[in-house]
């Protein structure tokens, strides 16, 4: 495994066998959250304002701890005495950095719909809404270094980049119908997560392979990474199914 200078920055290498079938093995996991009807209706332009608001509305709480997950899970990495945890923290801090931002843009998405940053300030998701907050903040605390990774920088940020990929022309057909105002500013958050060259799943990949060293470990970032997908996958089947926000349809 080669790591180039800027420790921020991971090398892609190719697969071993088990990184391979681990990959693999996630990837019907991963699609049947891009695939969901709820992002399926966002690309064709058909999902409700309501469904929409409050899709933006419950994710709120997701986006803007996200970085606090990845802090639980820096605090594992005992990067004086394990070259791999060094490598990690590095690149930990400096995505820390970045979705430091995603917040403020989410709430410029949410406004191009009619919801202002104290709605989202005050977002209370179902309970099952809420389980995926829950299980990162535990996966992070409670589970190792590689198995917070897995969950939170593998399995939630590989979905997110491909479902924002799906989605921009639905959402810009919004404001086509005077439903939205699309702007450059209200399109950070989208853009920034659908560019291609978002490397973040794939180096969060590459820092399995270097922290799972046994088929043990293997295994147990393997699991978080699935129940991470489930329990997005429980909140979109939430989200989509109860009543709309009560701000418009």
């Amino acid at each position: 495994m080669k790591i180039q200078q800027n420790l921020n920055r991971i090398e892609i290498t190719q697969h071993p066998e088990w990184a391979q079938g681990f990959w693999d093995s996630l990837v019907l996991f991963k699609d049947q959250v891009v695939h969901h009807i709820f992002f399926e209706e966002l690309k064709d332009g058909t999902l409700s304002l309501g469904r929409a608001r409050k899709g933006l509305i419950d994710f709120y709480p997701l986006v803007e701890n996200f970085p606090k997950y990845m802090a639980l899970n820096l605090a594992k990495a005992e990067s004086r005495t394990d070259d791999a945890h060094r490598k990690a923290k590095h690149w930990i801090m400096q995505n820390m950095r970045v979705e430091q931002k995603h917040a403020d843009w989410w709430c410029d998405w949410a406004e191009c719909i009619g919801l202002s940053r104290e709605i989202l300030d005050q977002a209370q998701p179902s309970a099952l809404m809420d389980a995926i907050n829950y299980y990162l903040w535990a996966v992070n605390t409670r589970g190792t270094l590689v198995e917070g990774i897995a969950a939170t920088n593998l399995a939630v940020e590989w979905a997110t980049g491909e479902w924002t990929q799906r989605i921009i022309a639905g959402v810009e057909s919004y404001a086509a119908r005077g439903l939205a105002v699309i702007n450059e500013k209200t399109m950070s958050w989208l853009k920034a997560h659908a560019s291609y060259d978002d490397l973040h799943p794939y180096e969060a990949m590459e820092l399995i392979k270097m922290l799972a060293r046994t088929e043990e470990d293997q295994a147990k970032a393997f699991i978080a990474a699935r129940r991470a997908m489930e329990y997005y996958m429980i909140a979109l089947n939430d989200c989509y199914g109860t009543q709309e926000s009560s701000l418009g349809n």
